[in-house]
Formats: structure tokens, C-alpha cells, sequence
């Protein structure tokens, strides 16, 4: 029997090529299935990289309260002109504790990943407030609630014990002092312990209040954090070198 005569068996006995189809689908999907089984983890771990402040989880909470993410995306593509606009591409590892993660790629605004540190806190608190007044062509709305509004760190805690649960490594000692953290990093005073429970976290009035953590404060905390986290010379001096 020629090999057509044998592929003729499935093209006109319907059945046959059900059964057929179920079996390939079925074989692909352990190969993809059964690794997951044995595998810790299938995100690299990136040195640097670690769970957000109680500020800076905050602030992530108003981003996404206000719906930020419908116009800006987290996710920078391995593409050259995303590259040469936004920066390094995007690593897994960089949302590992993100729930939910911020990738995509529709945009009606610039891709927020590489943000941290590229404007100042004035500007962004300008920016805020009256985004037109720095950029004119913007079609983002203001914000101007945030700068007046004091943020409540009273159920951190119970958010970041929840994502204790999810495999987000906060341990009972940063649990506990979620709100202590939060109110010492929105200040330009000494941090105390923070630092060695957040390394490389940035302590300051990022919201121009003194004496008050607002909303503000939480979400620049945030932007300014985005992208900070990752040498990534490392990963540039590694692809010149090939």
C-alpha cells in the first residue's frame, strides 16, 4: 500500500481522522503538560530582582484602581524599534511577583517598564496633576485627587499576606511592619530597617507633602522603581561579547 493509499484512509473515513487528530493533540499537550510536573519554576531568576515595598505595592494598587494599564503597557518586545524607544526588552522575571502581570502591547501611551528614574519626582507629580502641562499633545486625564488624598496603609498587611500565599516571598517580619515601611520610605527621613528588608528600595517624599504619605507618594514610589531593578550591562556586555 502506497504511502497516499494510507493518508487516503484518514481524508475519507471521518472517524479515523478524529481519532487521529485527538491522539496528536493529545501527545503535544504532555509535551508542554508534563514538564510543569518537575520543573520549580520556569522563570529564570535574575539577581536584583525583588517583591515591591508596602509604598510601592500601594502605588501599584492605585495604577491599577485608576486603570492605568489601559493605556500603558509593561512589556517591552524583543523588537529593534521597541528597543531603541523603551530600552532593554522585558524579562519574566522582572513581573515574577506581579498579580496580575502589566504586559501587552496596545499602547495609547509609552510603555511604562522602563520608567524608573527617568523623570524626576517634580516632573511626575506635575505630570499628575496636569499632564499637558508637560506633554501637549497628551490625551491623559489629571490626577490631581492624588496629591490630596492620604493613603491608607491599613489593610497592606492582609494584601501582602495574600500574596505571601501565591508565592510572593514577604516574610511574618515585613508582613507585620507593611505600614511602618510604607510611611518610612515616603520620607526623607532615616528609613531605618528598610533597606535591609527592600534592598536598593529608595527612601524619599516622593509626593512633595511633608509629614503626609499620599496617594502620590505610593504610585511615584512605584513608576520610579519600574526597570531599576536589573543591571542591565550585564545582559548587553554578554551579547557584544558573542
Amino acid at each position: 500500500m502506497s504511502l497516499w493509499q494510507k493518508h487516503a484512509i484518514f481524508e475519507k473515513n471521518s472517524i479515523i481522522l478524529i481519532i487521529g487528530v485527538l491522539i496528536m493533540i493529545s501527545f503535544g499537550g504532555l509535551i508542554e503538560i508534563l514538564p510543569l510536573f518537575y520543573l520549580k519554576s520556569t522563570i529564570e531568576k535574575v539577581d536584583g530582582v525583588r517583591p515591591y515595598t508596602p509604598l510601592e505595592l500601594a502605588g501599584r494598587n492605585i495604577y491599577l484602581r485608576e486603570g492605568c494599564y489601559n493605556c500603558h503597557s509593561q512589556m517591552i518586545r524583543s523588537l529593534r524599534d521597541e528597543v531603541e524607544r523603551y530600552g532593554h526588552y522585558s524579562l519574566a522575571a522582572e513581573s515574577m511577583y506581579d498579580h496580575p502581570f502589566q504586559w501587552g502591547s496596545k499602547r495609547n501611551g509609552p510603555d511604562l517598564a522602563r520608567v524608573g528614574n527617568k523623570y524626576s519626582d517634580e516632573w511626575q507629580r506635575q505630570h499628575l496633576n496636569d499632564p499637558r502641562s508637560l506633554v501637549p499633545g497628551s490625551i491623559m486625564p489629571g490626577y490631581p485627587w492624588l496629591a490630596k488624598t492620604e493613603l491608607d496603609t491599613n489593610h497592606l498587611d492582609q494584601h501582602m499576606s495574600v500574596l505571601a500565599l501565591e508565592g510572593v516571598p514577604y516574610s511574618a517580619d515585613m508582613i507585620s511592619k507593611a505600614a511602618i515601611d510604607a510611611k518610612a520610605q515616603a520620607s526623607d527621613e532615616d528609613p531605618g530597617e528598610l533597606t535591609k528588608r527592600y534592598p536598593k528600595a529608595v527612601a524619599r517624599n516622593f509626593g512633595g507633602r511633608p509629614g503626609v504619605v499620599t496617594e502620590a507618594d505610593a504610585l511615584i514610589a512605584y513608576l520610579q522603581m519600574l526597570g531599576t531593578q536589573v543591571d542591565f550591562k550585564i545582559y548587553d556586555d554578554k551579547a557584544n561579547l558573542r
